[in-house]
């Protein structure tokens, strides 16, 4: 019971700094430099290295900067239309360019994001399915694009130690297309997993300790 309030607690604290993100710092002045909105609002959700503790908000720490870029376009544009998107991204939308790219460099310059080990027994299954693929189920490795240690290049993210809800609430929504841009390519290849195959890989993808590559 003691675990559950703390729980609770960390989870509202972590709210509560982002639905305060305006009070933070004015995200629509132009002078405010990428480094700036990093340290002083994006930190709120992602940590100020991007290492967010919260499975709630993604990590961002050594994520490609061509990846980052898409992201926040999609979000100024109000493409990325998933709930946690809406709330706390949608209001991110007078970025300049010049923000959106210090943004993306100081994130992505930052020490590589780190998975958690886990003693789950999914993460055995998770680690052939993203080698492998499910052959029976039309379902190619994951490998094949995010390469053989899960670190991606250039527009295709870094999955690699990234938290393991955040990893399967984004393949659910690639399975329907509909709230991720961009996810038609995906949606082809993980309509056919079931939800023990989306957790196995993800939890074996949120375990690697992979470092800088």
């Amino acid at each position: 019971m003691r675990l559950s309030r703390s729980l609770l607690l960390v989870i509202f604290i972590t709210l509560t700094a982002c639905t305060n993100v305006e009070q933070s710092k004015d995200v629509y002045k132009s002078d405010a430099t990428g480094t700036e909105l990093a340290l002083q609002v994006c930190s709120a959700c992602h940590g100020k290295t991007g290492q967010t503790v919260s499975t709630l908000f993604p990590k961002l720490a050594g994520q490609h900067k061509e990846y980052l870029l898409i992201q926040l376009g999609e979000f100024k544009e109000h493409r990325r239309s998933t709930p946690n998107a809406v709330a706390f991204m949608w209001s991110f939308n007078q970025l300049t360019s010049a923000q959106m790219n210090e943004l993306a460099q100081y994130f992505s310059s930052q020490a590589p994001m780190v998975g958690e080990p886990s003693k789950s027994p999914l993460v055995a299954r998770g680690k052939i399915i993203y080698e492998q693929g499910i052959p029976s189920q039309n379902v190619i490795a994951c490998s094949s694009c995010h390469g053989s240690n899960a670190v991606g290049m250039k527009e295709i993210p870094r999955l690699a130690g990234q938290h393991a809800n955040y990893i399967a609430e984004q393949i659910n929504l690639f399975k329907s297309s509909k709230n991720r841009p961009n996810g038609v390519a995906m949606m082809s290849l993980t309509y056919s997993m079931s939800e023990e195959d989306i957790q196995a890989v993800s939890l074996y993808l949120s375990s690697l300790q992979v470092g800088l590559q």
